[in-house]
């Protein structure tokens, strides 16, 4: 998405669309409120009469404006003013780019800037408006015959009140056009049916992130034999009963001037099809089960953001990469085997899968002394039962690692919810037969898989996002929602100013 940020007379900007928002308490913006004054009052006309509402991303479009440059106008609601908070702010613009994505025009000009959010500045409003609209262009047509026959939005000019808001609008839209782009390959992943996207497939994206990347991201795949050698004997168990074979995927970006600095280091569950294994899921809805990758494609669209934003620290994405699948070779509920740290696990059922890959991963991002790690994965189903749609869960073994994630979270409008992680919850996965069991029952079953983690995490700040409930939505909207690229990056991108501001002092 390319942009441009103009303070000029918004009654003069030629654009195919003038995007406007308005408050439904009738005072107008000041952008608003100058294009009301070139247009014989058209917008205030039209709320007097009742013709528009600005009730909340309520939309009207104006085909024509006597007195305007623009083609047309584009209203959008943003309800109540003293309600007006972040969450109102991204469901506006959701709304508005939706529409305008309808329209056929392959540019637009937009008026967001005047519609503040408390203690939320110019840059800050820019980056959620470039976000919004490289989202809402997204359309996965790789798998169809027949593509799209309008005009794709490829162009917004952001409109600016005063002159010294511009450098903060630039600033923030490069932002959020890098993290929208990273949003959108992480919903294309994830939407790739599991025959295209496998192990071998995420390996080879690794590889074309890596020559978008100017040098700055180099890569490692560690193969089955590799993996075998390692002693990764819990990542290749789930991957047994595949023809598929499983990788271990390493993104290394160097963008501290000393690459011996610790990096932060992201750990993605890329189960690329989880049919359960022998403890078989339910036939219905097993289709959704391509999305058991969100981890991983969240990991991946962080570090196209990351290349493209160039932030002054190291990290290291490791994507633990299977398929799980039942045949003669596949693993058995009561199986034991021994991971990469040395503890051994019974398997109590096959379709706790995600935790026995990510184990390997996070003993093996110890190599790299990292200043924290986080892990994402579509983990357990009763995260979704605690926290629904809205929010992912987060664990942590470090309080202050986990008040980072939740800042990250509350920026990018991209939530997270701090659950339990207490020793209480361990005595649920003990076993008679090895170090511990890969299940501790249905009682607290997102918080005993983090417990579970926790126990391969305990050289390092480590967090655990639970996104079963955020990675996609299902029914008619089905689809990858490319959560949670937008905390990831924040996360990291807040790593960076931290580190400036340490140094400084």
């Amino acid at each position: 998405m390319e942009f441009s940020v103009l303070t000029v007379n918004p009654a003069k900007v030629e654009t195919a669309c003038l995007v406007v928002p308005l408050f439904q308490d009738g005072e107008l913006l000041s952008v608003a409120a100058k294009l009301d004054d070139a247009s014989e009052r058209l917008i205030a006309q039209l709320i007097e009469r009742g013709d528009f509402t600005p009730e909340l991303a309520n939309v009207q479009l104006i085909p024509f404006a006597p007195g305007l440059a623009a083609e047309r106008l584009l209203l959008v609601g943003l309800g109540k003013r003293d309600a007006f908070n972040e969450g109102a702010l991204r469901k506006a613009l959701d709304g508005a780019f939706t529409a305008l994505a309808k329209l056929p025009v392959d540019s637009a000009a937009v008026a967001f800037a005047d519609a503040e959010v408390e203690d939320r500045d110019a840059a800050w409003n820019a980056q959620m408006t470039l976000e919004a609209a490289t989202r809402a262009v997204y359309r996965f047509t790789e798998c169809k015959s027949t593509q799209p026959t309008l005009p794709q939005l490829a162009t917004i000019e952001l409109l600016v009140s005063e002159a010294n808001q511009a450098d903060g609008a630039k600033a923030g839209a490069r932002v959020g056009a890098a993290l929208g782009d990273g949003v959108n390959l992480a919903r294309t992943l994830g939407n790739l049916p599991g025959n295209i996207c496998t192990p071998s497939y995420l390996a080879g994206q690794a590889e074309t992130l890596a020559g978008e990347s100017a040098g700055s991201l180099t890569v490692e795949i560690l193969d089955e034999a590799e993996l075998e050698a390692l002693g990764a004997h819990s990542l290749l168990a789930v991957g047994r009963g595949s023809a598929e074979p499983s990788k271990l995927i390493v993104m290394k970006y160097q963008g501290a001037e000393d690459p011996e600095e610790s990096p932060h280091v992201l750990v993605g569950k890329g189960i690329t099809f989880d049919t359960g294994g022998i403890s078989l899921k339910p036939g219905a809805g097993m289709d959704e089960m391509k999305f058991d990758m969100c981890g991983a494609a969240s990991v991946f669209g962080a570090m196209k953001s990351v290349i493209a934003l160039k932030p002054k620290l190291n990290v290291v994405a490791i994507v633990a990469s299977a398929e799980n699948m039942p045949d003669g070779r596949a693993i058995k509920p009561g199986d034991i085997v021994t991971t990469l740290k040395g503890l051994t696990v019974e398997i109590l059922n096959t379709d706790a899968e995600g935790r026995l890959v990510l184990c390997d991963a996070l003993t093996y991002a110890e190599r790299f002394t990292p200043a924290s790690v986080v892990d994402i994965a579509t983990l357990t189903g009763a995260c979704v039962i605690a926290l629904g749609d809205h929010a992912s869960g987060l664990f942590s073994n470090d309080d202050d690692l986990a008040l980072d994630l939740l800042e990250a979270g509350e920026a990018s409008w991209d939530r997270a919810w701090h659950m339990p992680l207490w020793d209480d919850y361990q005595q649920q996965l003990e076993s008679n037969f090895a170090d511990l069991a890969n299940i501790g029952g249905r009682p607290a079953g997102s918080i005993t898989a983090a417990c579970f983690l926790s126990r391969f995490a305990d050289s390092y700040p480590w967090a655990h996002l639970d996104i079963a409930g955020t990675a996609w939505d299902s029914g008619k909207q089905k689809g990858a929602t490319g959560r949670p690229v937008g905390l990831l990056t924040r996360y990291l991108l807040d790593r960076e100013s931290e580190r400036v501001i340490t140094q400084e002092a």
